[in-house]
This record gives C-alpha cells, sequence and structure tokens, in this order.
C-alpha cells in the first residue's frame, strides 16, 4: 500500500503540472504606419542688398532684415535710389500642421565683383528657429549682414555658391 500511496501522489503530481502548462493566454495587436507629405523648401525670391555706397576711408555693414528693411553701420550708406532691395523668400510645405526647424548658413557667403569680393552672413530669419505650417505651407524670410570694406570697389557682386537654408519636422 506505500507504493500504491506514492504511486498516486506522483500521479497526482504529473497531472497537476500537465494540466498547468497547458494554461495559456493569446492576445494580438496591429500594426500601423502614417505616411506623412514629405517637408520641402522652395527659393521664392533670392536675397538683394541693394545699391549701396561705402566711404573711402570707412567699412561698415548693411543689415538686411527677414522683412527686407535695410540699416547701416560704419562709412555704408543707402543712396535714394535703392536699387532692388528684398530679403530672400522661401516656401515651406509639408503635412497639415506640424512644426519645423530651420538651420539657417553656419559660416558667410562671398559675393564676388571680378576680383572684389564681400561677405554676407550673420543671418536672421522669420520665423525664428521653428516654423509651424498652416493647411501645409509657411513663408520663411532670411535676412542677413552685408559687410562692406573701406572704398570698395564699384561694381554688381553676386555670390559665386547660393546659400543654403534647411528644413526638417520637428
Amino acid at each position: 500500500m506505500k507504493n500504491g500511496t506514492k504511486l498516486a501522489v506522483a500521479a497526482f503530481a504529473l497531472i497537476a503540472f500537465s494540466s498547468s502548462s497547458f494554461a495559456q493566454a493569446t492576445a494580438t495587436a496591429t500594426a500601423t504606419a502614417t505616411i506623412v507629405t514629405p517637408i520641402s523648401i522652395a527659393e521664392v525670391v533670392n536675397m538683394n542688398f541693394g545699391n549701396v555706397a561705402v566711404q573711402t576711408a570707412t567699412g561698415g555693414t548693411v543689415v538686411m532684415t527677414p522683412l527686407g528693411v535695410r540699416s547701416t553701420t560704419g562709412g555704408v550708406t543707402l543712396p535714394a535710389i535703392n536699387g532692388t532691395v528684398t530679403a530672400a523668400s522661401f516656401t515651406v510645405t509639408g503635412n497639415g500642421t506640424y512644426t519645423y526647424a530651420i538651420t539657417l548658413p553656419a559660416s558667410a557667403v562671398t559675393l564676388t565683383s571680378g576680383a572684389n569680393t564681400m561677405t554676407a552672413d550673420t543671418w536672421t530669419s522669420t520665423p525664428s528657429a521653428t516654423g509651424a505650417l498652416t493647411a501645409g505651407t509657411q513663408t520663411l524670410n532670411v535676412g542677413a549682414t552685408l559687410n562692406v570694406a573701406a572704398a570698395q570697389a564699384a561694381g554688381i557682386y553676386v555670390s559665386g555658391t547660393p546659400f543654403s537654408v534647411t528644413v526638417n519636422y520637428n
């Protein structure tokens, strides 16, 4: 009977362990993805500092705001005949009402007229740093500072390499 009891206890243990190993539960989940409209930026208007005059002895700067308003420092003046004055303007397009980061040039751009050069730097934008798309679009305006040397030679100065403005979704 001792062996019978041991056998019964062993059988019960096997049954108990085997029934618990068959106790399972299963759940399911779905996978989703949303494809968003890629962000893009397109140049609408190039930057133009307009007509600028400089004294022979003193250089200075022309500061162009993102709204296209100019001011000067040092020996630089703005003649009565402005010429074409425009801040750079871009159209940013993308998904709905997303926000995006703006990266302006990190270095100066050189403008040349023959062998003569000037630089543009200190980039600013409206909006600044972060933009917000409204119905998938926004205008981005960019200004900069033009550095004019004393006795800067007369001429039409153009950047040999365009400057880049980068936008990325936040």
